[in-house]
């Protein structure tokens, strides 16, 4: 069974340790050994930009996480539920788990909800061709293209 909500501290671990060691080639800061144009139009702006003391978030600052809050393990406990829950309407909805029956009964249903039919087919069927003649001896022929 595919498993893609997986709750494992060891591939977390690993994908940890390799961002850290993807990243440690960014020590240096590019920003601050990098000049400026002076003939830019905005060397000034930058200059005064880079100069302003800049307040940071500390770590106590980061809000503490709400009492109400799901525990990891239940995320990994609903995405079983729910693969079980796709695995059993799969089962249930496969190309040949289910048949048509009892349609006559359901035709005899909607029959009775329904009504009699009215007239019989010969009589409709009259009245049908009797509306086909009379509309076409209505009808005109288009004129002839000149």
């Amino acid at each position: 069974m595919l498993r893609l909500f997986v709750n494992r501290p060891a591939p977390r671990g690993f994908a940890c340790v390799c961002a850290a060691a993807l990243l440690s080639g960014c020590v240096g800061n590019p920003f601050l050994t990098s000049a400026v144009d002076p003939a830019s139009p905005v060397a000034a702006d930058v200059a005064t930009m880079a100069r302003a003391g800049t307040d940071y978030p500390t770590f106590a600052e980061i809000p503490p996480l709400p009492a109400n809050a799901r525990p990891l393990r239940e995320y990994g406990r609903a995405a079983d539920q729910l693969e079980l829950a796709s695995a059993k309407l799969q089962r249930e909805t496969a190309p040949g788990t289910w048949t048509l029956t009892g349609t006559q009964a359901f035709v005899n249903r909607a029959q009775t909800i329904v009504g009699p039919a009215g007239d019989d087919d010969a009589s409709a069927t009259e009245a049908s061709e009797a509306f086909a003649r009379q509309i076409r001896e209505r009808a005109t022929p288009p004129p002839l293209p000149r």
